[in-house]
């Protein structure tokens, strides 16, 4: 795979992104698949295609679905290593997006979540308290009207508002919800005896 601007990932970084996935417990996703009958009417894209293209559009910080249709066509000799049979066309990534149910990817993130676990990286300040603590957090994140009319925040700008619950025993969100940029923080469920920081 050659390194251009329009493709930043070289074939390091295919294998690395390989080796990431070979990490997904493929099992536990089938049985959400079969469970959420999300593949009927995949017409060859499936589920775990369009997980694959979405991590592979984060990872190669892709900006658009040519970038995610041609990046994983430039990987053909590796698309087995990622469990994937062909490269998605532009057509289907953006048609599955709009009408695939985000819900199978949020149930596996969790059971991704206790799998894989909070594994802290770095050492952390002690605190003399017992109980779990959550760091709370709303980011407003700026936006082009232009592009994204939908995200309306101020007469001339756009904006959502990322909201995010950071464990603080770990490296990964305990929550996070995206709203429009006007919400205020959310309020958020969390565990009895948990403190909010």
């Amino acid at each position: 795979m050659r390194c251009t601007k329009t493709n930043p990932f070289s074939m390091v970084n295919v294998t690395l992104f390989s080796q990431i996935i070979s990490k997904l417990d493929r099992s536990k996703f089938n049985k959400l698949v079969i469970a959420s009958g999300s593949d009927k009417h995949s017409k060859g894209y499936t589920s775990w295609t369009h997980l694959v293209s979405m991590l592979f559009c984060q990872f190669a910080k892709s900006q658009s679905v040519r970038d995610i249709s041609n990046g994983l066509r430039s990987a053909t000799g590796n698309l087995n290593h990622l469990g994937i049979r062909k490269a998605p066309s532009r057509s289907s990534v953006s048609y599955q997006n709009k009408h695939r149910d985000f819900n199978i990817f949020k149930s596996y993130y969790f059971i991704l979540l206790k799998s894989l676990g909070q594994q802290a990286g770095f050492k952390q300040v002690k605190f003399r308290i017992k109980s779990k603590i959550f760091l709370l957090d709303a980011t407003t994140i700026s936006l082009c009207l232009s592009l994204f009319d939908w995200a309306k925040y101020k007469t001339a700008k756009g904006a959502v508002k990322l909201h995010t619950s950071l464990d603080y025993d770990g490296n990964l969100p305990a929550y996070v919800n995206i709203t429009n940029g006007i919400k205020e923080k959310l309020s958020q469920k969390i565990e009895t005896g948990s403190c909010l920081g």
